[in-house]
């Protein structure tokens, strides 16, 4: 455990909420104000509220290991891996995204750096995200774990002219947010946001990489009968 992980009580709920990604949800989950009550510590906001803080930081903790995790090598373990470290994490922490989007726009739309648009850009991400891995649990995967098919070189390029048009989005998500840059003056929902969206950029980068440069390669041509 790092010395971060192991005083994660003693920091405050801002700043957590400022380098963790997903940790705003958890802490809405446990009715912490991480906003106006960010200046104080986790242990002291979670003893304030009735909560365990050991069980708080549990979370947090699953939220950084989970970031953490390796590629595996084979083809079942890949596709496991990439469903649950980026098809589930994509669906948990879009929503969450979406509404910090929302609060900074509706709060803050008349500051000269807010992020006009990011909440519709993220809504419209999460929606064409959805129906992306839709077509991948549904079709492509149950093909790949097959052991590929004849035809398989047809979804297997729909995916990656969808993988283009997704990175052309993450272009459009690092103008709204002038490349994650937050101002000084910026509130804990504005910081956790700019995290969390950089997040978001770094995984669909490599959710991006891992099926176009690692899974994919391995069904350039059909298996032989």
């Amino acid at each position: 455990m790092s010395a971060t992980d192991s005083n994660r009580g003693s920091r405050t709920l801002g700043e957590i909420a400022a380098t963790l990604p997903g940790a705003t949800a958890v802490f809405r989950r446990f009715k912490l104000d991480f906003c106006c009550g960010g200046d104080r510590p986790l242990a002291e906001a979670a003893a304030s509220r009735g909560v365990d803080p050991a069980a708080v930081e549990a979370q947090l903790a699953a939220l950084q290991a989970a970031g953490e995790a390796a590629a595996p090598d084979t083809t079942a373990d890949l596709v496991a891996h990439i469903l649950s470290r980026y098809h589930e994490t994509h669906r948990r922490e879009l929503p969450e995204l979406i509404r910090l989007a929302k609060k900074v726009e509706r709060v803050h739309g008349e500051h000269p750096k807010a992020p006009r648009g990011l909440a519709g850009h993220l809504e419209e991400m999460q929606a064409e995200l959805e129906a992306h891995m839709a077509k991948e649990e549904q079709v492509l995967f149950p093909l790949l774990l097959r052991g590929g098919h004849p035809m398989i070189a047809q979804p297997i390029g729909m995916m990656r002219q969808e993988h283009l048009h997704h990175g052309e989005q993450l272009q459009r998500l690092a103008e709204l947010t002038d490349e994650f840059r937050v101002p000084e003056e910026a509130c804990r929902s504005w910081q956790a946001l700019y995290t969390g969206v950089a997040k978001l950029s770094d995984d669909l980068m490599q959710h991006i990489h891992l099926e176009n440069n690692l899974l994919f390669p391995r069904f350039a041509v059909a298996p032989a009968a």
